[in-house]
Order: structure tokens, then C-alpha cells, then sequence
């Protein structure tokens, strides 16, 4: 078993429940991530165009993503199909759009209006482990709708648990291993989970229920908070009567860090250091260009947690987490 020697994953270890495994295996969809026997989550290395994970089950055992499209399940919103539980992706890569799916683009002259679909290609696990924590280090190729690839990641994934929380670290490098590669300012990206429909903030399905909150490390609530930079976010609401919480933290070495927040009140949360001129007109457009044989590194961590930001200690673990360095 392998101890990573942090000092957020040391505040884990000691608060984990007794002898708590971490199992990673091989499975028909991808590889499946299992605590003491029980599923975490699955990684599955292709839905739609892209790898992600699903289903995702917080501390108490409620899945803590919608399922939709990948399960159609009652009192849940069937919107945007592309938002596929927790994933990585990009709207504008070197002109092809790696972010929608070609059943997600409706309306227009498809010869004009509709953009080109990528699709992530899982190539290969480079490492599925288990023990006191689980890792999964895979490859995934970005390629256009001919087939021709564009660029390829390399992403760690490592699992973690504790008496209280279930987290993610989701670490990621672009690599212009093929040519340059241009990145366009989109809000359209990039690191996504799309949170329950019980615990978005706009509750279209249930109008008597209670609402879902945002609130971010700067002090933004709800609509308020998107387009702007912070270094964490929290989504927090009703899961199955339970109120429960995702938060997503960006690491001060992640690439233009504090990223913004393309984070919506209908249930899309995500982390987009891109698209600075789409959230807002007054700035400097948001396009970067990596050259070729050059990488961007972005790295985040998810924290699934019981009640609010305040419950969760998402400041506190936030500064863990600025601790640990690159």
C-alpha cells in the first residue's frame, strides 16, 4: 500500500474509517473504484465522445451526479446530454469542438452553424492501483471527426476517503505531441461535473422543493458567482432528503490559477480558465496557444461532502490542499 506523504492526505488517513480499502479493477466500461468492498465510482472510457465518471457515490452512499443520459431517471432534468457526470473537455480546440455532442447541437443551418465534434479516445490505463487510496493514470487521444489527432493527455485520477467525505484528484497534462494547438475563448469547458438535479439551485422538476446553493471562496452565492475567479467552489442541496455538498478546488499550479467558474444554476459546474472574454466583454480574450511539444498542466480536487461549505470545511480544505505544492 502506498501513503502519499501530504498533509491533507495525513488529516485523511487518520480520520479514515478503520482499515477503509481502496480497490481498483479492470471492468467491462473501464475500471471501477470500490471503498471496503462498496462502489466509489466507475471510470468509463467512453460516453459520448469522452471518458468519465459515473456514477459517483458520496459519504452516505447517494450518487452525488446526475444520470442523465446515461441512466433516464425519475425527477431528473434532461437537458444538455453532454453533460456526462464528471469529465474533462474543451469547446474550441484548434477550431474543433471537443465540448458538445453532435445530439446536444440543435437548431441553425448544420452547414454553418454546427462545428466540427471531436471525440477523446481512451488509449490506455498506465496505472491501476489500490490500497489506502486507489489511482488510475490513463492516456486519451484527442482526435477530430476524420480520425486525425490533435493533441493527447495524460490524466491521474486518485480516490481518496474519510469518515465524512469522499475525494477526487483529478490531475491533467495537455501535450502538443502532433502540432500546435490553439485553444479559443469559449465559456464551453472545461473541468465539469453536472450535480443533481435535487440540489441545483433552479429546481425546474420540483417547484416546492428546496433550493440548491452556490457559494464560492470569494463570498459569491448563486448566479453571482459565475464567470468569476475563485479558488474553490461549492454546490451544495438536497440529495434523496440528505443535504450534501460538492466542492471542486483549484490548485494554486494549475494553469491561470484562480480559474473562473462556469458554474450555472440549473446543475453545470465547472472550472474554465479559458473562456475570460465570455464571461467577460471588458477583458482580454482568453485563447492560448501551445506549442508544439509544450504541455499545460490543470489540477483540481473534488471533495463530496455532508451539508454546506461551512459543514464540509472546504476553507480549511483548501488550505491542505495550497500546501502540498505542485
Amino acid at each position: 500500500m502506498k501513503l502519499l506523504a501530504y498533509p491533507l492526505f495525513a488529516l485523511v488517513f487518520a480520520c479514515s474509517p478503520a482499515f477503509a480499502e481502496t480497490t481498483v479493477e479492470k471492468s467491462e466500461a473501464g475500471a471501477v473504484v470500490k471503498i471496503d468492498g462498496q462502489l466509489f465510482t466507475e471510470y468509463v472510457t467512453l460516453s459520448g465522445t469522452k471518458p468519465v465518471l459515473w456514477p459517483i457515490m458520496g459519504p452516505t452512499g447517494k450518487k452525488m451526479t446526475r444520470d442523465y443520459p446515461m441512466l433516464k431517471t425519475e425527477g431528473e432534468t434532461a437537458d444538455h446530454p453532454h453533460h456526462r457526470s464528471l469529465w474533462f473537455s474543451f469547446d474550441k480546440v484548434n477550431d474543433v469542438n471537443f465540448w458538445a455532442e453532435p445530439g446536444s447541437l440543435t437548431g441553425g443551418d448544420p452547414a454553418k452553424d454546427k462545428p466540427e465534434i471531436g471525440m477523446q479516445k481512451h488509449r490506455e490505463f498506465r496505472a491501476l492501483e489500490g490500497g489506502d487510496s486507489g489511482r488510475i493514470v490513463s492516456v486519451t487521444d484527442w482526435v477530430t471527426a476524420d480520425g486525425k489527432k490533435v493533441l493527447e493527455d495524460e490524466r491521474t485520477v486518485t480516490f481518496h476517503v474519510t469518515a465524512d467525505t469522499r475525494i477526487i484528484d483529478f490531475d491533467i497534462e495537455l501535450k502538443a505531441t502532433e502540432g500546435d494547438v490553439h485553444f479559443g475563448d469559449s465559456k464551453e469547458g472545461v473541468f465539469g461535473i453536472r450535480v443533481p438535479t435535487s440540489m441545483d439551485v433552479e429546481q425546474k422538476v420540483d417547484k416546492s422543493a428546496e433550493p440548491g446553493h452556490i457559494v464560492s471562496s470569494e463570498g459569491l452565492a448563486d448566479a453571482e458567482a459565475w464567470g468569476k475567479p475563485a479558488a474553490w467552489v461549492d454546490y451544495h442541496g438536497k440529495v434523496a432528503g440528505e443535504h450534501l455538498g460538492i466542492a471542486i478546488l483549484n490548485h494554486p499550479s494549475s494553469f491561470r490559477y484562480p480559474t473562473p467558474w462556469h458554474v450555472r444554476t440549473y446543475g453545470l459546474f465547472a472550472a474554465n480558465c479559458f473562456g475570460l472574454q465570455a464571461f467577460n466583454k471588458e477583458a482580454e480574450p482568453g485563447d492560448y496557444h501551445l506549442e508544439k511539444g509544450k504541455t499545460l498542466a490543470f489540477r483540481y480536487r473534488v471533495v463530496l461532502h455532508r451539508g454546506d461549505e461551512k459543514a464540509g470545511k472546504i476553507a480549511e480544505a483548501f488550505a491542505d490542499y495550497e500546501r502540498e505544492g505542485k
